[in-house]
């Protein structure tokens, strides 16, 4: 059997990402875990490592994919309030667009194969019907909405451009 390699989780302190890294844990992937815990809980991290740190840090990024020999990322960090996007755009751009782009590049320059997105159905906006489906046309209309869909558009792009293989849930 081949030893896993390690998975990177950003934002595994929360509450959605410490699920999935307590998961990855329970079918044997090493995890790294990177939150800066504003909104996360140290006592979540039940698998893993815990690093203290902000995932739009490309140095911090760049070190522990080197380091551990990190081939995926879950991209699960981001600030989620939509009433506080409209209110504060700019903190939603800095931290789910702006971050991400960070990543991204950290993910790039230091050879991730694979990315998983933890996205929104905030892109779809208000869908006719009562629910929205993959095939469903993008409209955010709030900033979290639209941060989160042109992350999902950097993400397209660059795998376009460098065969990283990606996915946005």
């Amino acid at each position: 059997m081949t030893a896993r390699k390690p998975v990177l989780v950003t934002g595994g302190a929360g509450y959605i990402g410490s699920h999935v890294v307590r998961q990855l844990g329970a079918a044997g992937y090493p995890v790294i875990v990177l939150d800066n815990l504003s909104t996360g809980f140290r006592r979540a991290v039940l698998h893993g490592e815990l690093i203290e740190g902000n995932s739009g840090d490309i140095d911090l990024a760049g070190r522990l994919i080197r380091e551990h020999g990190v081939e995926a990322v879950l991209h699960g960090a981001a600030h989620i309030v939509v009433p506080e996007s409209v209110a504060e755009p700019l903190k939603y751009y800095g931290n789910n667009t702006c971050n991400t782009r960070n990543l991204l590049q950290a993910c790039h320059e230091n050879g991730v194969k694979r990315f998983i997105f933890s996205s929104t159905a905030a892109v779809y906006g208000i869908p006719a019907g009562a629910s929205a489906g993959e095939d469903s046309p993008l409209a955010p209309i709030n900033p979290y909405g639209l941060s989160k869909l042109m992350s999902e558009w950097m993400l397209r792009d660059l795998a376009a451009a460098s065969g990283l293989l990606y996915v946005a849930l």
